[in-house]
């Protein structure tokens, strides 16, 4: 039997395998009262918490997604098991963000922190002055991306050239420009989002492309899914509605953009609801779900954030409501009995399978952010 042969079976088993053990899982009842919901968050902490992991350095983006979940679970909650992780990782990192000044994942870690800063009644507890450094440099200063150098097939020729940043610097940005006072952090974030959207943003399917690869330029050489729709990653376009939420949670009611972002908001979060698979969790591929036809726990936590968020705040009408509880029914039944939160695609750019025992702190936080939303639900 040839390698080819070997490698196609090799998927086609893991893909059965996946779906055989979700909807074995998928069969546990799952208690939607409140407080299944909080003792359900708290177990998924308490095991990241033990099970530390980054991709770089635990100042990394994978340590800003989760720790933006554990923010705003403790903005729900108030349980201080939040605030002591909260603010043992900010003393443990020195406040600091990761070193790539250019790079928005590197500043992912100061929602965190900014939270921190917010919520703490001890004067000078929080130092934000390297989420200071890393702003100016990031926003006001040149560097290679910004002056359109980068030869390579992403084409990283603007600041904000994946999907993905649109969640790791925006709140930051809006946050900080909120609690500084200072407008000119919050119209520097609009014109790089303003950059990234016009680039990445598929105003006839209303999601993000992942980054230029995956805009369809006309070409026989566009890549496609084997249906041969677009491409469009789930978690990608998690990244851009969870950031949603957050901006406009954040962002000033008379801000003379807000009406954007709101816009913008409402047309993902329509294409969501309309695609959104019959057991309630969304596939890595949005639009070629047959292709990983499984649930994945991160591209779906921050999409049942940001709608139940959207319906918290009167942006989306009450109706959807049992979709998202649907969601979060999905979202449960892939915890496993010790907190572990399985079925998160591993570190990747694009559609790939995942499985009960994959999993990564980014989606605990993707699970932290959903419950936090969730738990106000009407």
């Amino acid at each position: 039997m040839n390698k080819s042969i070997l490698s196609l079976l090799a998927v086609v088993l893991t893909l059965f395998s996946c779906s055989v053990s979700q909807n074995t899982v998928a069969q546990k009842s799952i208690d939607l009262d409140n407080e299944a919901i909080q003792k359900s968050m708290i177990k998924a902490l308490e095991w990241q918490e033990a099970h530390p992991i980054f991709a770089i350095h635990p100042t990394d983006w994978t340590a800003g997604a989760y720790y933006t979940g554990v923010a705003r679970a403790h903005k729900t909650t108030k349980n201080m098991m939040y605030m002591a992780a909260l603010k043992n990782q900010a003393v443990s990192n020195n406040w600091e963000t990761y070193i790539r000044l250019h790079h928005a994942d590197d500043v992912a870690i100061s929602y965190s922190y900014l939270y921190v800063a917010r919520n703490e009644k001890r004067r000078n507890f929080a130092d934000l002055e390297p989420t200071k450094k890393f702003l100016d440099t990031h926003l006001f200063e040149d560097n290679n991306w910004k002056s359109g150098k980068d030869k390579s097939k992403e084409a990283k020729t603007i600041l904000w050239w994946w999907c993905d940043a649109l969640f790791m610097a925006p709140p930051v940005v809006n946050l900080y420009a909120k609690h500084t006072k200072q407008p000119k952090y919050l119209e520097a974030m609009h014109k790089y989002y303003m950059e990234a959207y016009n680039r990445l943003y598929d105003k006839e399917e209303n999601l993000f492309a992942r980054d230029m690869r995956f805009v369809w330029q006309g070409k026989d050489s566009d890549r496609k899914e084997p249906n041969g729709k677009k491409v469009f990653w789930s978690r990608g376009n998690g990244w851009v509605l969870g950031g949603l939420a957050l901006l406009l949670d954040d962002m000033p009611k008379d801000y003379e953009h807000r009406g954007f972002y709101v816009n913008l908001y409402k047309e993902m979060a329509a294409k969501i609801l309309k695609i959104q698979p019959e057991d309630g969790l969304w596939r890595t591929s949005l639009l070629s779900p047959e292709s990983y036809n499984h649930g994945e726990v991160s591209g779906s936590g921050f999409y049942t954030f940001a709608l139940a968020w959207g319906i918290n705040n009167g942006l989306l009408d009450k109706k959807h409501t049992p979709a998202v509880k649907k969601a979060w029914k999905g979202l449960a039944a892939c915890q496993h009995e010790d907190g572990r939160v399985g079925w998160v695609q591993n570190i990747g750019a694009f559609p790939e399978p995942a499985s009960a025992d994959s999993w990564q702190n980014f989606g605990t936080g993707a699970y932290l952010l959903a419950g936090s939303e969730v738990l106000k639900l009407k």
